[in-house]
């Protein structure tokens, strides 16, 4: 497993946050916690955009308190806190100044599960579908918080990993959830899953990889596409 747990370049960040949503399915995400190497492979994320894209905090474009970690370049972590209760783990994605962002929905647990399953209150026999298949599940189960917002996603407390990349045919779309207050861009297919994965949130996307083209709004880029990645 040693390759699969090389940290990827700053350079896989560097692009439409489409491409770094679906470029992220697959990969494995490593926080250590307490001397623990807690390990989860990433099967469901959502884009976005920044400006124009008005799900995403950056849709004004311009920086505030709060969202100053998601102007930044690719490749740190954009933690923030909902409902005042779930913290909520994000990718930062493009370059310095774009404000787009990739949202890490849900993970299969690879590694120290029941450390994991501790973190997250469940019993010992309780499934492994249980313990990250939705984005404060999955901060919780790996003891991410507001203290991490701003690392870098390669170090050695937080990194994201090449893990085992997802087929194309193996990945589904659908729109985000719970931004139903964004108008037109509430619809938007930019929510990405591995296709048939029970660690994914409900309800699942069922749409396919082709969609996410459609999304050719003049306020956002156009025309983005997968390309090939590490």
């Amino acid at each position: 497993m040693s390759n699969e747990l090389k940290s990827l370049s700053r350079v896989f960040y560097r692009r439409d946050p489409r491409a770094v949503a679906r470029g992220l399915l697959g990969r494995y995400l490593l926080r250590v916690h307490e001397g623990r190497s807690l390990i989860l492979r990433i099967v469901e994320t959502e884009a976005y955009l920044g400006e124009g894209d008005r799900a995403s905090h950056a849709w004004r474009g311009r920086p505030t308190k709060r969202t100053a970690t998601l102007f930044r370049a690719g490749g740190c972590a954009y933690v923030y806190l909902i409902y005042g209760i779930h913290n909520m783990f994000n990718v930062v994605a493009g370059f310095e100044g774009a404000g787009g962002a990739v949202l890490v929905r849900a993970g299969e647990a690879i590694a120290e599960i029941e450390v994991m399953r501790r973190l997250r209150g469940l019993a010992h026999d309780s499934p492994n579908h249980a313990i990250a298949s939705g984005p404060g599940k999955l901060c919780q189960a790996l003891a991410i918080d507001r203290g991490l917002d701003g690392v870098g996603l390669d170090g050695d407390n937080l990194r994201v990993c090449r893990g085992r990349r997802v087929p194309e045919r193996r990945v589904v779309v659908g729109p985000r959830l719970g931004v139903d207050y964004a108008g037109a861009a509430a619809g938007w297919p930019l929510r990405f899953a591995v296709r048939g994965d029970a660690n994914v949130s409900r309800p699942r996307p069922v749409g396919p990889l082709g969609l996410v083209f459609g999304v050719s709004q003049a306020d956002v880029a156009r025309g983005a596409q997968v390309p090939e990645d590490e």
